[in-house]
């Protein structure tokens, strides 16, 4: 019994510790917008660390370098940024729904835009291949579209009214998107062939997308709260505890674990090995849309009250490996 009460304070010193000390935003780094209405929506990290963000209700795209904020303007507003890649080589590639375009930010230049023939866009979210293709999902043409040297490549998907929206491309070039509106993950082989894969949940409402360095698929499900993993042709769903949590957005770390937002909890979810756990964000107002990972683990995510954040991975590891420690000496 000493040693169940023992425990049980144990538990609750850190639990408080993980809320007030680690996870308090002395030490979990906050970056404030610049301008007060600025909305920071996707988010991005380049090969040399920067951090980039496109921000809503703003005619600028944003990037955190030593560790100091910048606003670059690209001369027109943003409507709903949602897609956002940077390429190996630091070339900055976004979704610009106003002027109907691909923005382009080379590390040396000045932003060009690369407007669709279409006329007419529904943008989801964007992704940069080996080959340095950029892929990004119009919903309006039902299709994922493929752009490069200035050429654009429409690959329609086989279900109509698919509403494409998540993108994600495997290191042999395969391209993954998550179609929301029926249900489905869409793949197109480097062949070009279109595969579609019916998600097990009804109505899962499948949104963003990433893939792991195993080739496995990882994807939100909106609607039903839960995160898919699709892998050798069969599925695997981890339900997160509210299944309102709102979900956005995901990431996978170079370790494999699987990072991702719940916008309506105002936390980060972190999932590995199976294993699911939450995160609180420093503020309760917390609006965590994007995440993105480094390539030293550190978790950055936007939050559309107004700030950038980066999480320190290892300490959200380091609190599950105490607690494991706890359970065991209790059970000794």
């Amino acid at each position: 019994m000493i040693k169940l009460l023992l425990f049980a304070a144990a538990v609750l010193a850190g639990l408080a510790l993980w809320r007030f000390g680690p996870w308090s935003p002395a030490g979990f780094p906050e970056h404030r917008m610049l301008a007060g209405g600025d909305i920071p929506a996707a988010v991005a990290v380049g090969p040399d660390g920067s951090v980039w963000f496109t921000i809503d209700n703003s005619n600028a795209i944003g990037v955190l370098r030593s560790n100091a904020v910048q606003r670059i303007s690209k001369g027109r507003d943003n409507l709903e940024p949602l897609g956002l890649a940077v390429a190996p080589d630091g070339d900055v590639w976004f979704t610009d729904a106003i002027a109907e375009s691909i923005g382009h930010l080379p590390p040396v230049g000045a932003i060009e835009s690369i407007r669709l023939p279409t006329g007419v866009t529904q943008f989801g979210r964007l992704a940069v291949a080996p080959d340095g293709a950029v892929w990004f999902a119009d919903s309006w043409t039902n299709s994922v579209v493929r752009l490069k040297d200035g050429v654009f490549e429409p690959h329609l998907a086989r279900s109509p009214n698919a509403g494409p929206f998540g993108i994600a491309v495997d290191r042999q070039g395969t391209v993954w998107a998550a179609l929301q509106n029926v249900n489905r993950l869409m793949r197109i082989g480097q062949d070009g062939q279109v595969d579609e894969f019916e998600v097990p949940t009804r109505s899962a409402g499948p949104s963003d997308v990433a893939v792991d360095a195993t080739g496995a698929v990882w994807f939100v499900e909106l609607r039903a709260g839960k995160i898919g993993r699709f892998a050798d042709g069969r599925f695997s769903e981890y339900p997160v505890r509210n299944p309102a949590a709102g979900l956005t957005s995901l990431a996978v770390a170079p370790d494999g674990t699987v990072w991702f937002t719940e916008l309506r909890e105002h936390k980060l979810g972190r999932l590995r090995d199976g294993n699911l756990i939450e995160l609180q964000l420093p503020r309760d107002d917390a609006r965590p849309f994007g995440v993105a990972v480094d390539g030293e683990g550190s978790v950055w995510y936007t939050d559309l009250t107004g700030w950038l954040g980066r999480v320190p991975a290892e300490q959200a590891s380091a609190f599950r490996l105490d607690l494991r420690g706890m359970l065991s000496w209790l059970g000794g």
